[in-house]
């Protein structure tokens, strides 16, 4: 593919931008969705939160290409959600097998994103949980980084997925752990390229000012609630939904639902963790595996409630769950606090948090739960997911990015006062209008 190196100015006036327009009221009408971007991806293993990030973002800006480590997208979630869209992969994409082992190749990661030549296109936006912040951008290219989180099994998580892999002090452990040191190196390295930095929720936003010492602006993911089944009349079972990772805790949920026999749970969801998850499960606990997505979604809206008892970065699954009118139990850390509105704290609730991982702080924000049902509709909790709706992405993701602009414009031009404009300006999560509930 031609990649054309335009001149300074083209790309300020492609996006819409002013090399003199204050960074603070960049107007949205400015952007151009036309222009040619480039979306820069860490992988596409499957079709997760990040990935639906990202298909919005291609909803966006209609031109835009997707660069990706690797692509292992069915065909129907391409047809679905990226139809007409090009995908660029790095080499490693045709090694043989190389689903099967493609985590592991993560010490190549930082070299090949830095592969991609984005250089020809009027901006980049990369879409990072680990490796896409890294490519490599021209100087007087705008480039807009939307954070998932930062690399979870280099910093804060190391030693849990270290002791999950069975990796110790011996020869393997620590060739593990050298090259998570140098990963962490070239993962400071790159946090200052882009010229603004969006997280995904308050909780990221906090890693991010710990770990690079940069602030971000709070962008939460879009969440599709036009499709999402409102229902009001639920049925008597809870239902927790996560691919079966340790650290999504579903193992705690079915413990405490094994000592409680009378109440029903279900279990969405299949992955690592599945065998081991079905057998500690009690009698009242049914697994569905994985379901297409309106069995899906037709099983989170009749619950009772859905539980959650790991600590996610955002949880898209629980924001879905709220538009659905599906009240939630979720632990108090990370992403939750965005999404529910605690009982006890708020005069419309739509669910109750916990504060421990144990299995009597799960307990016990089940019975509250049971206790005050009346006080949680799922009127409330519909009203409550209007905040992550996808045309509020949108607005916040063009007034991000010709603010990135702004940024850009004033770093090549020597304006200082601009400099400051990613931790100045007004947070969008809070600038756009709240949802009103009744």
């Amino acid at each position: 593919m031609r990649h054309d190196r335009r001149a300074k100015s083209s790309d300020s006036q492609r996006l819409g931008g002013s090399s003199t327009r204050s960074a603070a009221t960049t107007p949205l009408a400015a952007i151009d969705r036309n222009a040619r971007i480039a979306l820069v991806h860490d992988w596409c293993p499957n079709f997760r939160g990040g990935e639906r990030v990202l298909a919005r973002l291609c909803k966006i800006f209609p031109r835009a290409e997707v660069f990706t480590l690797f692509d292992f997208l069915p065909k129907d979630v391409k047809e679905d959600y990226f139809r007409g869209v090009m995908f660029h992969v790095s080499p490693m994409n045709r090694l043989p097998f190389v689903k099967k082992y493609y985590r592991s190749l993560f010490f190549l990661c930082p070299f090949m994103v830095e592969q991609f030549d984005v250089t020809g296109y009027d901006a980049v936006i990369s879409s990072s949980a680990a490796f896409s912040r890294g490519v490599l951008t021209r100087p007087d290219q705008p480039h807009l980084c939307y954070v998932h989180s930062p690399v979870r099994y280099a910093w804060d998580e190391q030693f849990s997925y270290l002791q999950q892999g069975g990796l110790g002090f011996g020869p393997k452990g620590l060739a593990f752990r050298y090259l998570l040191h140098n990963l962490r190196m070239w993962d400071v390295r790159t946090a200052h390229g882009p010229d603004l930095m969006l997280a995904n929720s308050t909780y990221v936003r906090s890693r991010i000012q710990r770990i690079y010492g940069r602030d971000a602006r709070v962008v939460h993911p879009p969440v599709a609630i036009q499709e999402l089944e409102f229902v009001a009349d639920k049925d008597d079972y809870y239902v927790t939904a996560a691919f079966h990772a340790p650290y999504k805790r579903t193992d705690l949920i079915i413990e405490a639902f094994s000592k409680m026999p009378s109440r029903r749970l279900v279990v969405v969801g299949d992955d690592v963790q599945s065998k081991h998850l079905r057998s500690i499960a009690g009698p009242n606990i049914v697994f569905t595996g994985y379901l297409p997505r309106h069995d899906y979604i037709d099983k989170i809206a009749r619950a009772r409630a859905m539980v959650f008892a790991g600590c996610e970065d955002f949880g898209i699954a629980l924001a879905e769950a709220q538009a659905c009118g599906t009240p939630l139990i979720a632990f108090g850390r990370g992403g939750a606090r965005d999404i529910v509105r605690p009982l006890g704290d708020s005069n419309h609730p739509t669910g109750v948090l916990f504060d421990k991982q144990t299995l009597g702080s799960l307990s016990t924000a089940i019975e509250r739960f049971e206790a005050n049902t009346t006080s949680i509709a799922p009127n409330a909790c519909r009203l409550n997911a209007a905040r992550f709706s996808e045309e509020r992405f949108d607005l916040a993701i063009c007034d991000a990015l010709g603010l990135a602009q702004s940024v850009q414009s004033a770093r090549e031009m020597g304006h200082n006062a601009y400099l400051g404009a990613e931790s100045t300006a007004r947070d969008i999560s809070d600038s756009l209008a709240e949802a009103t509930l009744p």
